[in-house]
Formats: structure tokens, sequence, C-alpha cells
């Protein structure tokens, strides 16, 4: 086994920040055709020294374990810095103790990059209102009539 299974299999054994954060400031949501995967992530913002930074992020993710190790990874990442600083982080530097991810598996960095830049996209200026309806899960929100703030981009 290579290090870098080893690496995904012990993230997936405790993955971190999995689930619905239900009080986030921005979410995003994005889709890749060539392999079925979808990916949310939700961040949750605080103010720090005079700067609106990443308090807490958390995903969910339909896809393969690898896009899970990954999106595992970011949400650690993403702790702190701000919007702008996030933005500029690539589906590279979101693997974080993964490493490089094999050219099979690269989609699954730019589907967690995907995600985040939809989310940081999303990000109000002001502070969001509470949403008027709750969704649960990703699966529940895809079968739900288009409408609200939510869009599914896919990746090319």
């Amino acid at each position: 086994m290579s290090d870098f299974e080893t690496k995904v299999r012990e993230t997936l054994a405790n993955p971190e920040n999995q689930g619905e954060l239900p009080d986030a400031d921005a979410v995003g949501t994005v889709g890749s055709p060539e392999c079925g995967d979808m990916m949310r992530m939700w961040l949750k913002f605080t103010e720090k020294d005079g700067k609106k930074v990443i308090d807490r992020a958390s995903f969910q993710a339909f896809g393969c374990q690898t896009a899970i190790a990954v999106a595992s990874m970011a949400t650690q990442l993403l702790k702190g810095k701000t919007a702008e600083e996030a933005q500029h982080l690539s589906a590279q530097d979101l693997t974080g103790e993964l490493g490089p991810l094999p050219p099979m598996k690269i989609h699954c960095g730019q589907l967690v990059e995907g995600a985040l830049k939809n989310a940081l996209e999303s990000t109000p200026s002001q502070p969001i209102e509470a949403p008027t309806e709750s969704v649960n899960t990703l699966s529940s929100s895809l079968n739900r009539p288009a409408g609200g703030k939510l869009r599914i981009i896919p990746l090319d």
C-alpha cells in the first residue's frame, strides 16, 4: 500500500468536520459529471483581529474515499483563513497531509476546491438572515425544486 493510500485510510477512519453546519454563513455545492461525485461545503465566519475569518468548515459528500479524505483535510486547513486567503487555495493546497493526488484522483481535489469557491461566492458582506427552510441532507436538497440560493455547478 502506498503512503498516499495509507493516509487516505487513516483520514477515513476518523473524518473531521463531516455533516451539515446549521448556523453556516455560506454554503457551496458542486458536482462532477466525470464520476458522479457531489460535494457540499459549509463555512462559518467569525471576527478576529478586525478581520472576518473562517471559524468552522464542514462538508457532506457523495463520492469516493479520496474526495471525502480531501474534504476532511480541507476543512481543517481553512480554520483561521480569511475568505480572500481561502479563495487563493488550489486543489493541491487543500489536500494537506495527503500530499499530491494521483492523476486519476485529481478531480477529487477539484471537487473540494469547487465547493469551497462556490461557498465563498455566496458569502455575503453582511451577516445572513436565518434560512426560511432547513435542508438536512445533500440528497434531500437535490430532490427539491430549484430556487433559493442553492446553485449546483458542474465541474469541467
